[in-house]
């Protein structure tokens, strides 16, 4: 594994009315899993999410990113398309194993007819690579959604 980017945990205070008494619960972080095998762009993707609050786990090819997925289901899935064990299998396995998370592909490979099989597997957002990073932020804000805020366990 290679490590984490950022973990923000956000205190949430609350009065327990039974008790009389301020407490503090943990907001846990939307988890967000960056595949991508070019060390210098995950770093500028990491570096570009950092602020959104969320907790970024990193895999450097789409094996890590399997094991990654099941060892802990993330809140959305920024993955590249071309890297080992990458392609639109990989990203089949990804949508077998993580159901239900959003996946955003971006690929220098790009073509429609890759951009629409990503799609039909289950891709909810495509972006071709140099990639404008204030779009890729936009889309994973409108996917994270209500996640962002932090859920309270």
């Amino acid at each position: 594994m290679h490590g984490l980017c950022i973990v923000s945990h956000q205190g949430v205070k609350g009065l327990d009315v039974q008790r009389g008494q301020w407490m503090t619960q943990e907001r846990k972080p939307a988890v967000v899993l960056i595949a991508e095998d070019d060390q210098e762009m995950r770093s500028l993707l990491c570096d570009e999410l950092y602020d959104l609050g969320v907790s970024i786990r990193e895999a450097a090819d789409g094996d890590e990113a399997l094991r990654l997925v099941l060892d802990a289901r993330p809140s959305l899935i920024l993955t590249d398309l071309r890297m080992p064990a990458g392609g639109l299998d990989y990203i089949s396995r990804l949508r077998t194993f993580a159901p239900g998370v959003p996946m955003v592909l971006i690929t220098s490979f790009g073509d429609p007819q890759t951009k629409a099989d990503a799609i039909a597997i289950g891709v909810e957002a495509y972006f071709d690579k140099p990639v404008r990073l204030s779009e890729l932020r936009g889309a994973v804000r409108r996917l994270l959604g209500p996640a962002l805020d932090g859920k309270i366990d």
